[in-house]
C-alpha cells in the first residue's frame, strides 16, 4: 500500500534523510512540510495537507512542533508523535512527573520559580547537583554546580535572561554514573536498539562528542523502557537510562528523537525499523476508519 506521508520538519538532517531515503525506497508519496513555509488554518483542512494518511513530526522548534501537531490532530490526520507525548516529552518538569507516576525510578527533582527557593533546593540536595533548562536537548545550557557561589552566579544568570522557561529552576540530584549513559530507541515500548554514550565529561550526550557503543538491554531495562514510553503516550521515543550499580534510573524520554548516531553503532537498520511501524501505524489507522464508516 502506497503511503502518503507528511514529515513536518525545520531543518532537514541526516536523521531525516535516512527515514526519506527509506520511505522512497518503499515508493509512499511524501509531502516535505516546513512549517517555516505553511499556514495553519483553524477549521478545515489546508489543501496541501489534505491526501494526507499520516504525519511524522521532525520539527525542531519545540513551540512549533507543539502547535503544528495540535493542527494536524485537529484535522484529524494521526501524528507521530501525538501532541499528547510531545507536550509532556518536550517539558522536563512535565516528563519528571510522567515518570514518577508511573513508578519508574528517576533522579530525585525540585522544581522553584525563585531565585531564593531555587538556592534552597540547591541546598537541599548539597553539591554537586544539576540545574537544567525545562525546555532543551543536547546538554545544552545544563550546569553541574559545585559550590554555593557557582549556585548564586548560575540562578542570577538564568533569572535575567528573559523568557519565562528561565524562571522555572529545574534542579536536579547528581547520579554518580561509570563515564556513560544509555539511549533507547523504542517504538510503543518495543526498543529498536540501544547504545551507550561515554566521555569523560559528566555530559554523555552525543551531540557533545560523546563515543557510542551498542548496548544490549537486559529484561530490567526492557521493562523499564516499556513503562516509561507508556508513561508519556508512546510513539517513536528515546528512553534515556543510567546505570545506579546493579540498577538503572530513567532520567529522560525525547520524543523527536535523534538517531544518526544510534543507526551508525549497532547492526540494526534503524530507519527500516522505523517505517517498517509507520506502515503498521498507517494500516491500523485505516482499519479504524472502515469499523467507524461501517
Amino acid at each position: 500500500m502506497t503511503l502518503q506521508i507528511g514529515i513536518l520538519y525545520s531543518r532537514i538532517r541526516k536523521d531525516e534523510k535516512l527515514l526519506l531515503a527509506e520511505l522512497r525506497e518503499r515508493d509512499h508519496e511524501i509531502t516535505k512540510i516546513d512549517v517555516r513555509k505553511h499556514e495553519f488554518t483553524v477549521g478545515e483542512v489546508p489543501d496541501a495537507f489534505a491526501d494526507l494518511d499520516l504525519v511524522v513530526d521532525r520539527c525542531l522548534a519545540t513551540s512549533r512542533s507543539l502547535y503544528a501537531t495540535q493542527f494536524f490532530e485537529a484535522y484529524g490526520i494521526p501524528v507521530i508523535n501525538s501532541h499528547e507525548t510531545a507536550d509532556i516529552c518536550a517539558d522536563k518538569a512535565k516528563n519528571s512527573l510522567a515518570l514518577e507516576r508511573a513508578g519508574v525510578p528517576t533522579p530525585e527533582t525540585k522544581v522553584a520559580f525563585t531565585k531564593e527557593t531555587a538556592m534552597e533546593a540547591i541546598e537541599d540536595f548539597g553539591y554537586p547537583c544539576v540545574l537544567k533548562p525545562v525546555v532543551g536537548s543536547w546538554g545544552r545550557l545544563m550546569a553541574k554546580i559545585d559550590s554555593p557561589d557557582a549556585a548564586e552566579a548560575i540562578l542570577e544568570h538564568k533569572a535575567t535572561l528573559g523568557h519565562y522557561e528561565h524562571k522555572v529552576f529545574y534542579v536536579q540530584e547528581f547520579v554518580e554514573k561509570p563515564g556513560r549513559d544509555i539511549r533507547v530507541l523504542a517504538i510503543d515500548g518495543e526498543p529498536i536498539a540501544g547504545m551507550v554514550r561515554s566521555s569523560d565529561h559528566w555530559i554523555t550526550n552525543a551531540a557533545k562528542g560523546a563515543e557510542t557503543d551498542v548496548f544490549e538491554l537486559d529484561e530490567e531495562a526492557e521493562n523499564l523502557v516499556q513503562t516509561a514510553s507508556d508513561a508519556v503516550g508512546g510513539g517513536l521515543l528515546g528512553v534515556d537510562l543510567m546505570e545506579t550499580g546493579d540498577s538503572y534510573t530513567v532520567h529522560e524520554v525525547n520524543h523527536t528523537v535523534e538517531f544518526k548516531a544510534l543507526n551508525d553503532a549497532v547492526e540494526t537498520d534503524v530507519a527500516g525499523t522505523v517505517v517498517d511501524w509507520l506502515e503498521e501505524k498507517a494500516a491500523e489507522n485505516d482499519m479504524q476508519e472502515v469499523e467507524v464508516t461501517l
